[in-house]
């Protein structure tokens, strides 16, 4: 179902651009809030961050899991506005809709298994240390 257009907002400039950004990014969470995956994520960093206390991480541990995580906020955030210029511009199947798709999906996939090896190398030298 497509929505009623409307005019485009007027450009903002000064302190207000900062505020009306802010908002465009709450925005931003609020939508992706409905993704799945996004509610994953959210959940894997306070028990990462558990786990990261129970094998007595350092600071700079922590400092790439929050940077891993928030790649992946940011990836999983452009995978799913592919997805919705998609649907939108394919409402029926379509092989360009399907690679776009598939290609915003490795792209998360990646940085998962990217946050993966981390997790498993912080892991792997706390066990070593032990």
């Amino acid at each position: 179902m497509t929505q009623p257009s409307r005019p485009k907002p007027a450009p903002v400039h000064g302190i207000a651009h900062v505020f009306a950004a802010t908002r465009y990014s709450v925005g931003g969470v609020r939508r992706l809030w409905q993704e799945t995956a996004f509610r994953h994520i959210t959940l894997a960093l306070p028990v990462c961050i558990g786990l990261f206390a129970l094998l007595g991480a350092g600071l700079m541990d922590y400092a790439f899991l929050l940077i891993g995580f928030f790649a992946l906020v940011a990836v999983e955030a452009l995978n799913t506005a592919i997805e919705c210029i998609v649907d939108h511009l394919a409402p029926d199947w379509q092989e360009f809709a399907r690679d776009a798709k598939d290609l915003g999906s490795l792209a998360t996939m990646c940085l998962l298994c990217a946050n993966g090896v981390f997790l498993g190398t912080v892991v792997f030298r706390s066990l070593a240390l032990s």
